[in-house]
């Protein structure tokens, strides 16, 4: 499954013109720093406000990513008033979607917003619309540690999702797959108005279930084989699956964006809790390491909140720093 296939490495040099990071063939550094990436400071907020974004920008923060799904005249006049700070508004986020809904008019509502979204984020200035495709529950799941999945490469399908017996699992494989199916022929629709918006759809996996490993996931996004598909890596979310570091130097060119917080694995590995970016089980020295090897230059967004704005940003400069 760590085999590069020669239409992942067309695609991939396809993808470089908008990508936000490239791959690169350098190993990485041994210590902190210097690093040739460049990584810069977002924050999520909700609409648009003067005073919020000059806060943030004298907190040091070079950007935000906003909820905001309005109208592109809005957003213009958003994305005027960021500039004037000396802001960016980087990204827009979706969130979930319905794509593997049995109704129809959820489908059809849900890729309409996203339409929405990523109109908006064209009249914004940004490059990318977070997208959750859909999530699955409700029925027998493996825990996080037990997961050792196996697919079809040619269809991305999930043939097995734990060692030893998968039938208490055959109701979650089923799902697993219809939601790679129908989010292949939802995506795939939105392609055309992220091209002509010049918007990246940057899809993520988090927390619903689906595509829970660094291969799967990777399979999953490059089989759109189209510049506008890419991967949105929560950096906090996947710890309990498998280290971050390997998720990105799975993924490599595929990130469009990254996420930041932390997450604190109990003491036996097997669950724990969301903490504050630098608080938690993640090794950060690892994850910078790991975005200059794939040659990241991007934004990283603190998807947090409950510090002041200066110590958030703080924390920031430490993992760019790589420390």
């Amino acid at each position: 499954m760590n085999t590069t296939t020669r239409r992942d490495f067309l695609w991939a040099s396809a993808a470089a013109a908008v990508s936000v990071g490239r791959l690169a063939p350098a190993a990485p550094p041994p210590a902190t720093g210097p690093f040739k990436t460049t990584l810069r400071k977002a924050m999520i907020v909700g609409a648009i406000e003067e005073l919020q974004l000059q806060k943030l920008k004298d907190a040091g923060f070079d950007g935000v990513e906003t909820t905001a799904i309005v109208t592109e005249d809005q957003a213009a006049k958003a994305r005027e008033l960021a500039t004037k700070v000396g802001m960016r508004i980087h990204g827009v986020l979706r969130g979930w979607a319905e794509f593997n809904s049995t109704d129809p008019a959820k489908v059809a509502a849900t890729l309409a917003t996203t339409e929405t979204a990523l109109k908006a984020a064209g009249a914004y200035g940004a490059t990318t619309v977070l997208l959750v495709p859909c999530r699955i529950a409700g029925m027998a799941l493996p825990e996080p540690w037990e997961f050792v999945l196996e697919f079809d490469r040619a269809t991305g399908h999930v043939t097995q999702v734990v060692a030893g017996d998968n039938q208490p699992y055959q109701a979650y494989i089923a799902a697993h797959n219809r939601a790679i199916d129908t989010s292949r022929v939802a995506v795939r629709k939105l392609i055309p108005t992220a091209a002509k918006a010049g918007v990246v759809i940057a899809l993520e996996n988090v927390w619903n279930n689906l595509w829970v490993g660094p291969e799967i996931y990777r399979h999953f996004v490059a089989s759109f084989q189209s510049p506008w598909v890419q991967a949105y890596f929560d950096i906090g979310n996947h710890v309990k699956y498998v280290p971050p570091q390997e998720w990105i130097k799975t993924l490599g060119p595929l990130i469009a964006k990254c996420h930041v917080k932390d997450f604190q694995l109990n003491p036996d590995g097997h669950g724990g809790k969301f903490v504050h970016p630098r608080a938690g089980s993640i090794q950060w020295p690892a994850v910078r390491a790991a975005l200059e090897t794939v040659g990241y230059s991007g934004w990283l967004t603190i998807e947090d909140r409950g510090l002041p704005l200066e110590e958030f940003s703080r924390r920031l400069d430490l993992i760019i720093a790589g420390k």
